[in-house]
């Protein structure tokens, strides 16, 4: 199984807006990060659509280990530097 590109190494805040669409990059290539800008293309990846239902602030994963995408778990603080 492909394993994603660490695309960050810690979340990215963001205020996702009620009512909005939002595709979450989970190949960690986009240079767009945490959101896909089609760089998936060639792997077995595609992005993660959803829409979002009520107004948040969150940590969004760049390591794209989360257990919990897009948000943030953790996860990056096992990485090794």
């Amino acid at each position: 199984m492909e394993k994603p590109t660490v695309g960050g190494t810690s979340p990215i805040r963001c205020t996702l807006e009620a009512g909005k669409k939002y595709a979450y990059c989970t190949c960690g290539k986009s240079e767009g990060q945490p959101w896909c800008n089609g760089s998936h293309k060639d792997t077995s990846f595609t992005p993660m659509v959803f829409t979002q239902e009520v107004e948040k602030t969150a940590g969004i994963c760049t390591c794209k280990m989360t257990s919990n995408p897009p948000f943030c778990d953790g996860s990056h603080k096992s990485l090794a530097e």
